[in-house]
């Protein structure tokens, strides 16, 4: 079974058609009631509160008569929490602290197969193979599950830092609001 992975330039939160579009995405499912896992590792937790209702509102407005549960991640339940959902969501935030909170879970990758994968600015990064963050100011590698070089928030800037990434893979420059999905 393949998984699904969504990849999103950036400020999910708002609420444009574009959002709309990547919300309807990540929901397509034959499924009428859907498990949502919220991870916000990018996050400071004081922060948790003000993004899940963001989150729900958008993926709510967006169901399509479908029910939804919600879960927060929680690192130190997180494989059973992922084992238990259809759909891991990868909220933005510090990209390098995300990737580092996903590195310690080795099977990570292979927990989350057959399930929607969506992430979101440095949800997107941490998926891809490399990214160029002008936050972090360089390119740095990903947990390399979908293999492309991305930029996202992209702008007409930096697509020269992808030339520093070791993998020839195939360069994805999103801009806020826009998403690009795979099955891999």
């Amino acid at each position: 079974m393949k998984t699904k992975y969504i990849l999103h330039g950036g400020y999910a939160g708002k609420e444009n058609k574009e959002n709309d579009k990547f919300f309807k995405e990540i929901l397509y499912s034959q499924k009428s009631k859907l498990n949502i896992l919220l991870v916000y590792f990018a996050k400071n937790k004081k922060d948790y509160k003000r993004v899940k209702s963001k989150d729900i509102r958008q993926f709510s407005k967006n169901a399509n008569n479908k029910i939804l549960n919600f879960k927060i991640a929680e690192k130190k339940n997180f494989i059973k929490q992922i084992k238990e959902s259809d759909i891991i969501y990868l909220h933005g935030g510090k990209t390098l602290k995300l990737l580092k909170a996903l590195k310690k879970y080795n099977n990570f990758s292979e927990i989350i197969k057959g399930k929607t994968v969506a992430g979101e600015s440095a949800g997107a990064y941490v998926l891809s193979s490399c990214f160029y963050s002008k936050s972090v100011g360089k390119g740095l590698e990903g947990l390399k599950l979908v293999p492309v070089k991305i930029i996202c928030h992209y702008v007409g800037e930096n697509r020269e830092q992808l030339n520093k990434c070791s993998f020839d893979y195939k360069e994805l420059l999103l801009r806020d609001f826009k998403f690009k999905a795979f099955k891999i």
